[in-house]
């Protein structure tokens, strides 16, 4: 079951001072179900050796969604160490390779505000997958998957910085962009868009929270 949310303003933002001249767009975002079998190509032999190799499948795999030729398995954060584990070991599945995690702010997913994207290869079978796992702003706590692939150490100091996402059992997470003692999380669709001039030959261009508004 799906069902769609309208949001205005550039990306949906509401309240940040956007004066970038989109202030009256309208857009439509779809919250999509679970995708039903068959999922088509190779995405229901992971599916099924997942379940096989994970006996708390069905506990920790909150809906499974197909779309444009992607398979991601959306993982309760408590489980995610689990079945990253697993997607690894299992000589069938053998997800050698995570391509880093990236964060997504939703403001109007109440309960699950922050999205952390995990993007998988397995080089032995030549297939590729995506995880997806929620966090409320109010608690945003994921586990840390560099036990498992430890390329993902950079990955999840960017996106604890851009995001806040706090992923429990980095081994340092800070800040990687930012200044340690910089404010708020410069990604998130609630932060003001600020700034500074920026000089040409001739000309200022004002930061964008100064440039005149085109509601």
């Amino acid at each position: 079951m799906s069902d769609i949310n309208s949001g205005s303003g550039l990306f949906g933002v509401k309240g940040s001072g956007d004066t970038s001249g989109y202030g009256g767009l309208v857009q439509q975002s779809l919250n999509q179900g679970s995708s039903e079998r068959p999922y088509g190509s190779y995405f229901d032999e992971v599916a099924d050796e997942l379940e096989r190799a994970y006996p708390l499948f069905s506990d920790a795999i909150e809906k499974v969604i197909v779309d444009r030729g992607e398979l991601t398995l959306f993982v309760k954060r408590e489980r995610i160490l689990d079945v990253a584990k697993i997607l690894r070991d299992t000589p069938t599945l053998r997800f050698e390779i995570c391509l880093g995690v990236s964060g997504v702010h939703y403001p109007e997913e109440k309960g699950r505000e922050l999205h952390a994207i995990y993007p998988l290869l397995s080089i032995t079978n030549n297939r590729r997958i995506r995880l997806e796992v929620t966090a409320p702003e109010s608690d945003p706590h994921i586990p840390s998957l560099v036990e498992v692939w430890a390329g993902n150490n950079w990955n999840e100091r960017e996106t604890f910085d851009m995001f806040g996402i706090i992923f429990d059992g980095h081994p340092a997470l800070t800040r990687i962009l930012m200044p340690d003692d910089w404010p708020g999380h410069p990604q998130r669709k609630d932060y003001p868009l600020g700034g500074i001039e920026v000089e040409y030959k001739g000309a200022v261009i004002p930061p964008p929270d100064r440039r005149r508004s085109y509601k």
